[in-house]
């Protein structure tokens, strides 16, 4: 039996369909099932039961036994909006109840953590375990992720085996239900879709051209397969980055979203609002060597082939995974 927390959500939604692909249909799902939209993540999942977030730990004491692997995806992934207390109770406290229960029963764990720890990047993208202690995230969201992250690393007693994953720029199906906190190329298809036209942030630096500002761009079929290979190679603990290692620009999404949907390039190019203008970062690339070293060599999707993916078989035809 497989246990996945988040797993109406985009993310949790994409494992399972993974899992579900590989022939486990065991899976034990977790989340607040109250949002009918994103219940339509998990309508078509082979599983074996429904457990509510707030029942998932009385459930966890009575049926651990037949518990294989427990993927902690579930988290309050807004990263504004909510006070802190909201994210120490979802993404701190009630992961550290995860982690605890796993340690009790043996169980194995991975756990969603996120690049947002890394906050503006001055520290760089590199995963070392020496690093997460001094970074400064730039929002409550990201505090909650880097707190455990430290947490995690400072008990005495861990799973036997137990991977953070610090996911970056993640795009793909099944993220109709996330509003504003959608990938930009889900709201480049729909503002395309809408008025033809795509609007991109100027650049405020010098060594940036308007639409040129970086990110790590991932696919979530990527965040998937690398899940899979942790819970088949249950050794090298640890946190790891989850990103494809090659940043690349908003221009390259625009670009590459109009020419999968097949209309005519348009790009606007708007300030940045001064009140995020300080902290907008310009740069984010995940150093990958860690993951790699320890087995993991399976190519990425190119940003071109994710968006063409995504675009033709799912944007286009409101389809899920």
């Amino acid at each position: 039996m497989i246990v996945v927390t988040g797993a109406a959500g985009f993310i949790g939604s994409n494992l399972v369909s993974k899992l579900n692909a590989n022939g486990f249909v065991d899976i034990v799902i977790v989340d607040d099932f109250s949002n009918p939209n994103k219940n339509k993540n998990i309508e078509t999942k082979q599983i074996s039961a429904r457990v509510d977030r707030n029942r998932f730990f009385d459930w966890l004491d009575k049926n651990h036994r037949w518990v294989q692997f427990l993927f902690h995806i579930g988290a309050k992934s807004a990263t504004v909006g909510f006070p802190k207390s909201v994210y120490d109770e979802l993404n701190l406290n009630y992961s550290k109840t995860v982690w605890n229960k796993c340690v009790e029963y043996g169980l194995p764990l991975v756990y969603a953590s996120s690049a947002a720890t890394y906050g503006a990047g001055e520290l760089g993208y590199d995963d070392s375990h020496d690093l997460i202690p001094k970074l400064r995230p730039l929002n409550d969201y990201g505090h909650s992720k880097n707190d455990f992250d430290i947490w995690a690393l400072q008990q005495a007693k861990k799973p036997y085996f137990w991977a953070g994953l610090k996911y970056f720029n993640v795009y793909g199906p099944n993220e109709y239900h996330k509003g504003r906190m959608a990938s930009v190329i889900f709201h480049a298809f729909n503002q395309i879709n809408e008025t033809g036209k795509m609007k991109l942030f100027m650049s405020h630096k010098p060594d940036y051209i308007d639409g040129g500002q970086i990110r790590d761009f991932v696919y979530v079929k990527d965040l998937s397969e690398i899940m899979c290979f942790l819970m088949n190679n249950r050794k090298d603990s640890g946190i790891y980055n989850v990103g494809t290692g090659k940043g690349r620009t908003f221009l390259d999404l625009t670009r590459n979203t109009f020419l999968a949907m097949g209309k005519p390039e348009n790009i606007e190019f708007i300030p940045i609002p001064e009140d995020i203008r300080d902290k907008y970062q310009y740069f984010t690339e995940a150093n990958m060597s860690k993951l790699r070293q320890i087995g993991y060599d399976k190519e990425f999707y190119s940003l071109e082939d994710g968006i063409h993916d995504y675009v033709k078989n799912y944007l286009i035809k409101a389809k899920h995974i």
